[in-house]
């Protein structure tokens, strides 16, 4: 179930140069797993922007989010105090109703937030969760630290070797050899089907993928599995591996 309100601003801070981290105070009640987004209404535009959830708590959510458009460069440019209309509790989100003990999360590049709180929820399930963060380069990177702060193995690729392991977060899981009995990612499309080709645990896959109207109306965002078509704004963004049609 998804709701409709207005959240004040209390911090909306740049991370790199193109991503930023706001933080928003209002109604969480209906934020219920790690994994779902928020729709968020921007003046002069007329679709909603969906944005994963970050972390939130009993007052506040926190996302992250990348400059890539006019209506990013325009949340950008929103200042503390301002308010916004958001539809919140959007998504099917990432399930820990699971036996594994050693769960490996792996973000890249934007699907790095919904990792985090999915981490502290996973820790406080008694879970020993590593996390594997994927970058084209070290500028780009955020949230390294944080996670390091939650007291998790964190392991880093990027693409030009600037930080951590050169190449992609499948050379991360080889080079250091880690040993995990599930599979949480969020990410661009060609790591979803990398990890998927090169992992054989059961795992949950979030996908991004372009929305109208972001709960499940319009069917815009409709893609085939193996049960069916599905609607990554509503059925989604999290759908498991034996359900993946690539």
């Amino acid at each position: 179930m998804y709701k409709q309100g207005i959240y004040k601003i209390v911090s909306n801070a740049p991370l790199t140069p193109t991503v930023y981290r706001m933080v928003l105070e209002g109604d969480t009640q209906y934020i219920t797993r790690s994994g779902q987004f928020i729709n968020i209404e921007l003046e002069g535009k007329f679709l909603r922007r969906p944005i994963s959830v970050a972390d939130y708590d009993e007052q506040t959510i926190t996302i992250i989010y990348k400059v890539v458009g006019r209506g990013t460069e325009q949340m950008a440019k929103m200042c503390e105090g301002m308010t916004l209309d958001i539809l919140t509790g959007l998504g099917n989100g990432f399930s820990t109703d699971n036996n594994a003990q050693r769960p490996l999360l792996v973000g890249g590049g934007v699907g790095v937030p919904p990792m985090y709180n999915l981490c502290k929820r996973l820790l406080a399930e008694g879970k020993r969760p590593t996390v594997v963060m994927g970058f084209n380069t070290e500028s780009e990177l955020f949230y390294y630290d944080e996670f390091r702060e939650l007291g998790v193995e964190v392991y880093c690729s990027t693409a030009d070797g600037s930080m951590g392991v050169k190449g992609f977060v499948t050379d991360v899981i080889r080079e250091k050899a880690l040993t995990f009995d599930y599979l949480y990612t969020c990410g661009p499309l060609p790591m979803l089907k990398a990890l998927y080709d090169a992992t054989t645990v059961d795992a949950e896959f979030s996908f991004e993928e372009r929305m109208g109207c972001g709960f499940g109306a319009c069917m815009g965002c409709s893609c085939k599995t193996k049960y069916g078509n599905k609607r990554i704004c509503k059925d989604g963004p999290v759908l498991k591996r034996e359900e993946i049609i690539w």
